[in-house]
């Protein structure tokens, strides 16, 4: 799936919503627990490949949700502190919405990453964290760790079939970057 600009009235929209998520423990690189409700999880993947600033460039270019499966629309490009995102999951009426805003961003040698939380519409209130590690053998790890709980009346009903969504869409996240970018 290709990623595509955010119309400006969606954008200007995104960027005025509150996050309905503030951590309460902020941190470079993971979530805070976010108190009595929330889930936190965390999963890891040793990727395939060993091109880690091309790895650095496509999470930063909105292709590891894009190729999970979602349609991506991003204010900017590239993730930066501040950028809204919109993205969608399923078709036509029946798409969930997605919209997040990028909270913070992790740029270290050799680990790199971003955060998002979740605005008012996403089904879940929280934040996701996304980040890369080059371990000291060249081997790239991608971490994405999160802390939500259903926002919404169809999240809260969903129950175990929410979580169970989540758990599909982390797998497909950790497996996203595997490869190189078809050229």
């Amino acid at each position: 799936m290709t990623v595509c600009r955010l119309d400006p009235a969606s954008a200007e929209a995104l960027r005025a919503a509150p996050v309905t998520y503030r951590s309460d423990q902020p941190t470079e690189g993971q979530p805070g627990d976010g108190g009595p409700g929330f889930h936190r999880f965390a999963a890891t993947r040793v990727l395939a490949r060993r091109d880690f600033d091309e790895a650095v460039r496509e999470l930063f270019g909105w292709q590891l949700q894009s190729r999970a499966g979602l349609r991506v629309a991003a204010s900017e490009p590239v993730a930066e502190v501040g950028t809204v995102v919109s993205m969608s999951l399923g078709v036509g009426p029946l798409a969930l919405r997605i919209p997040c805003r990028v909270v913070g961003v992790v740029d270290e040698p050799g680990r790199r990453g971003f955060a998002y939380a979740t605005l008012p519409g996403h089904p879940e209130c929280g934040e996701e964290w996304f980040v890369l590690e080059q371990t000291p053998d060249g081997r790239v790890r991608l971490t994405v760790s999160a802390v939500s709980r259903p926002a919404t009346l169809l999240a809260r009903v969903g129950g175990p079939v929410s979580r169970a969504v989540q758990q599909w869409m982390t797998r497909r996240y950790l497996r996203a970057l595997d490869a190189p970018a078809p050229r």
